[in-house]
């Protein structure tokens, strides 16, 4: 049962859908110049679930291991945003951004670094849209590639139970003749829900007015 209180209204639920749907979008065309080919972003689901239903969410529909970019950001409010993929589209694509200009050996050399690389600007443009959008602005860490299961990649901070509720945005992508899938999650805490509760309104009434 999700508290009232942090429960997102639907005016709140469409205007972070209409931020987020910007924010990919950006990442989309990001992407685009560096693999070359078009990237499909699908509309993202926005849910309060605990971090359990995140970690399902992820494996009813993978069985494999994933690899995930993780980036923290902080601000106004704060959390931890993923860019996962099973664990096969990894070297793939590490290829479409290099071009195929690389050997196999190559590839498996700079694979974490290009991951992270590709995972920042992602995730940044994702995060820089909303925060702009929110008239905020968010630090983010550092980019680190993790593997594992969903239960790995969403066992987020130290100390917080793991049935603790979040806000998952759920994204999927794929990048046309790649096969290379994928998804975003952003994850934030009950306190950092609230304070983004709050910025959603006053975007609201900035963009439709007290009477909106």
């Amino acid at each position: 049962m999700i508290p009232d209180a942090v429960a997102l209204s639907e005016l709140e639920t469409d205007a972070l859908t209409e931020i987020v749907n910007i924010g990919v979008s950006r990442a989309a065309s990001n992407l685009r110049k560096m693999v070359g080919a078009q990237v499909h972003l699908s509309v993202p689901a926005i849910e309060v679930v605990t971090q359990r239903r995140a970690a399902r969410l992820i494996g009813e529909r993978e069985i494999a291991e994933l690899v995930a970019v993780r980036q923290d950001f902080d601000g106004p409010f704060c959390g931890r945003a993923l860019l996962i993929f099973p664990e096969s589209n990894s070297l793939e694509l590490v290829r479409a951004v290099t071009g195929d200009a690389l050997s196999a050996q190559e590839v498996l050399d700079i694979e974490g670094e290009a991951l992270a690389e590709t995972g920042n600007v992602i995730l940044n443009s994702c995060l820089a849209t909303m925060a702009n959008m929110l008239q905020r602005s968010l630090s983010m860490t550092i980019p680190e590639v993790l593997r594992g299961d969903g239960a790995k990649l969403f066992d987020v901070w130290e100390g917080s139970p793991s049935d603790g509720l979040v806000l998952f945005l759920y994204i999927d992508f794929a990048i046309r003749e790649r096969d290379i899938r994928g998804y975003i999650a952003m994850l934030m805490d009950l306190p950092s829900l609230n304070a983004l509760k709050l910025l959603l309104d006053e975007f609201i009434v900035r963009v439709v007015g007290t009477d909106g």
